[in-house]
């Protein structure tokens, strides 16, 4: 059994053929999505966070808007862009939405990847410190979020408060009690894998990793989730990690399904390069029909550490179409891998 989502890019272009045009219907769309899929069965919605795009950049709106229209679905985000964020101002955020989910929140967060501008983070107010990268200010920043999003009291109070204080320092509000135990780290690396354990946070692997063997992706994927689960093991946590694994995933079962996606060129292992010099592999994508779909997924290695998948999702095709996507994969496929 597996725990299904989706993760959706959030991208909107006034194109011919697009549902999603504007900033509004992406927004919009994403939560009807969100409610479709709880009706579906699905496990949860997630969502990619980029700046300076055309796509989904401020989760948290979004993620309280969609905790107040469901009921039993997961909500996340895969990932956030520690680099961008303020720590405690995002706490009080994440806190919101999470209550207003009745503690559904599921928070992807990440030392970040290549965006659309060259040091981003900059616009937004933010320097690495002497002698830190951007990564290890985005890894800094993740650390006082774990830390602060405990609910232990911190600042010191004002003698002469316009309300009345609790007893000693304060903490920042609304806490959400068990959050911090739902934060996900998206890790490209074996290594930051391993840090993710070791300070008890679940673990995204998303649809590229760095290249560290040239064996094929799921397989290297695998490797990491592995290691990831000893590490955990070691770091002697009490509670139970978990592991989502990110696919495209498009079972072909009508005319319109082969039409965008039956001539996929992606069906195969990709090599590329992020940063300018770190070579990196990209996950193939899945298209085929059921009975076929069901043979190639089942030597997916990485699938089957993990304990929940992560279906990417064309969300500019429409909400009608993106819960047709979803319910094939539930009602052809999932069924036939013992997911269902």
């Amino acid at each position: 059994m597996k725990k299904i989502g989706f993760l959706s890019f959030g991208h909107w272009a006034n194109r011919q053929g697009y549902q999603a045009r504007t900033a509004s219907d992406t927004l919009l769309q994403s939560i009807d999505l969100a409610v479709a899929a709880e009706e579906l069965g699905l496990d949860g919605a997630y969502f990619r966070v980029h700046h300076f795009a055309a796509q989904l950049g401020s989760p948290f709106p979004l993620l309280s808007a969609i905790g107040a229209k469901t009921n039993k679905i997961e909500i996340g985000t895969g990932v956030i862009d520690m680099r961008y964020e303020n720590p405690l101002y995002m706490i009080e955020d994440a806190g919101s939405a999470d209550l207003i989910s009745g503690g559904r929140l599921q928070l992807g967060i990440s030392r970040g990847s290549p965006e659309q501008v060259i040091d981003g983070w900059r616009y937004f107010g933010y320097e690495p410190k002497a002698g830190e990268t951007d990564a290890d200010m985005g890894r800094r920043k993740a650390l006082e979020f774990l830390d602060k999003l405990k609910g232990v009291g911190f600042a010191q109070p004002n003698p002469y408060p316009m309300f009345p204080n609790p007893p000693g320092l304060l903490r920042l509000e609304p806490h959400s009690a068990g959050l911090r135990d739902r934060i996900w780290w998206g890790a490209a690396s074996n290594a930051t894998a391993v840090w993710a354990a070791e300070n008890a946070m679940h673990l995204q692997s998303s649809t590229l990793k760095f290249d560290e063997s040239g064996k094929p992706f799921h397989v290297q994927q695998a490797e990491q989730i592995r290691l990831y689960k000893e590490a955990w093991k070691k770091a002697g946590h009490t509670r139970e990690p978990r592991v989502s694994v990110s696919r495209s995933i498009f079972a072909l079962v009508t005319d319109q399904d082969r039409y965008f996606f039956g001539q996929d060129t992606k069906s195969a292992d990709q090599i590329g390069y992020i940063e300018s010099d770190k070579r990196a592999i990209f996950g193939r994508s899945y298209a085929a029909e059921p009975d076929q779909l069901i043979k190639e997924l089942a030597g997916d290695e990485a699938i089957r550490e993990a304990d929940t998948l992560l279906l990417t999702i064309p969300n500019t095709l429409g909400v009608d179409y993106n819960v047709h996507v979803l319910s094939s994969i539930l009602k052809h496929v999932a069924p036939g891998l013992g997911w269902r």
